[in-house]
C-alpha cells in the first residue's frame, strides 16, 4: 500500500469506492493556514494539491518557532526579543533601530534575567540611578527604550503595568559650552594626521561646518552627497526634516579624498576596521570614546564634548546676525522656541546688534 501524504486519510464508501480527505490539526484550521477538504479518488492529483498545503504548514511552523513565547515565567530579555520581532520596532528607521538595540542591550545586561512581571517601579528606579552614573542623558535614553518595550507588552496584553512610566527622571542640565574655532582646527589636525582617526575627523568637520547632529554625520551615506554639485541632501533622524546644505570647497576636497578610500561602500565615515568583511558606522559610545582620545592628544580642554559642535555652529550663526528663518533652514527646526536653547549672550552678538542699529549720540554741550 502506497504511503499517503501527511494529514491525508483514505476513506472507503459502503460500495467499496476509495476517496481521500485532507484532515490537518484543528489549530492549523483555526489559524487559517489550511482547511479540511475532500479531494476525490485520484491519489496522484491529491499528492500535488497536498504538497502545497504541507509546504504552507511548514512555513507557518517555522515562523511560529522563531516567535518568542511570553509566559508568566518569561524574563525581561524575552520581552526585548518579542519587541524586536514586532512591527513597532521593524518600522523604525535603520539608524533608530541601531540606537534602540544599543540601549536595550544595556537593559538586558541590567535586568535581563529577571522575570518581567516582577520588575517593580522601585527596581526600575534603582536601575535608572545606576545608569545615571554613566550620564543623565544616557540614563534617560535607556529608560525610554525600556518603557517602549513594556508599553508594547501592555499592548499585547502580556502585562498591565509599565514600571518605567512611574520613575521620576532627572532633567539634563542645559549645556552652554562652545568650541573656539582654533580648538576645532587643533582637533582636525590631530585626527587627520593618523589614519586611525580619519573618519572621526571627518565626522567632526561635517558636524561643525553644517551644524548637524553627530548621529546623522556618523551614519551619513554617499547617496546623501552630490560632490559635483557640492550639495548635501539629508533627512534628519530626530525631526525627519529634509534639508539641503552647501558643501564648502575645503570639505569637498576632504570628502573627495575619503571617497577614494571608502567610496566602495555606503558610509561616508565608517569605522576604519571592517566587521566580518563589512564596514559599519561608529556606535555613539565608541564615537565619544575615540573622540575624547583625539581631544586629549590635541591637548584640548576637558570640558569640551563632541556634542557641543552643533551648538557651537548655531551660536556662531547667531553672533553673525543670521536671520532666524535662515538659521532654521540649517538646523531643521520648525519652531522658533526650539532654537532658543542655542542662543546665549555673547559680545559678538551684542556688538553685531548694536553695529547694525547704527545709532550713536553726542552731547551738544
Amino acid at each position: 500500500m502506497a504511503k499517503l501524504p501527511r494529514y491525508v486519510q483514505e476513506r472507503v464508501s459502503p460500495s467499496g469506492d476509495i476517496s481521500y480527505r485532507f484532515n490537518p490539526p484543528q489549530v492549523l484550521v483555526d489559524e487559517d493556514v489550511v482547511i479540511r477538504e475532500e479531494y476525490g479518488s485520484d491519489l496522484k492529483q491529491v499528492r500535488q494539491i497536498v504538497r502545497v498545503h504541507n509546504a504552507a504548514i511548514d512555513t507557518y511552523r517555522e515562523a511560529q518557532a522563531s516567535i518568542t513565547r511570553i509566559k508568566p515565567s518569561s524574563k525581561v530579555t524575552d520581552l526585548i526579543n518579542m519587541y524586536y520581532q514586532s512591527n513597532d520596532f521593524n518600522m523604525l528607521r535603520p539608524n533608530t533601530k541601531v540606537d534602540y538595540r544599543y540601549f536595550l542591550t544595556i537593559l538586558h545586561q541590567s535586568l535581563g534575567t529577571r522575570k518581567y512581571e516582577l520588575v517593580t517601579s522601585k527596581m526600575a528606579k534603582a536601575t535608572y540611578e545606576e545608569w545615571v552614573k554613566r550620564g543623565i542623558s544616557f540614563a534617560n535614553h535607556a529608560a525610554t527604550c525600556a518603557s517602549r518595550v513594556y508599553n508594547y507588552a501592555i499592548k499585547m496584553e502580556h502585562t498591565y503595568q509599565n514600571p518605567w512610566s512611574k520613575i521620576e527622571r532627572y532633567s539634563t542640565p542645559q549645556r552652554k559650552v562652545v568650541w573656539r574655532h582654533e580648538d576645532v582646527i587643533k582637533f582636525l589636525d590631530t585626527a587627520y594626521s593618523d589614519y586611525e582617526y580619519r573618519s572621526i575627523g571627518l565626522i567632526v568637520q561635517m558636524a561643525y561646518e553644517w551644524c548637524q547632529r553627530l548621529g546623522d554625520m556618523r551614519t551619513l551615506q554617499w547617496s546623501n552627497l552630490d560632490l559635483q554639485g557640492r550639495v548635501l541632501k539629508l533627512e534628519q533622524s530626530k525631526r525627519r526634516a529634509n534639508i539641503e546644505l552647501p558643501i564648502s570647497e575645503e570639505l569637498t576636497s576632504m570628502l573627495s579624498d575619503q571617497a577614494e578610500q571608502f567610496g566602495f561602500q555606503s558610509y561616508v565615515a565608517p569605522h576604519p576596521r571592517p566587521v566580518m568583511g563589512e564596514y559599519q558606522p561608529y556606535a555613539m559610545e565608541r564615537l565619544s570614546k575615540v573622540g575624547r582620545r583625539v581631544m586629549r592628544l590635541a591637548k584640548l580642554p576637558e570640558e569640551l564634548r563632541l556634542m557641543d559642535l552643533r551648538r557651537t555652529g548655531v551660536t556662531q550663526m547667531i553672533d553673525k546676525g543670521v536671520p532666524i528663518g535662515q538659521l532654521m533652514s540649517v538646523t531643521g527646526h520648525n519652531n522658533v522656541s526650539s532654537v532658543k536653547p542655542y542662543m546665549k549672550h555673547t559680545y559678538d552678538a551684542a556688538n553685531n546688534a548694536l553695529t547694525q542699529r547704527n545709532v550713536t549720540v553726542q552731547s551738544s554741550t
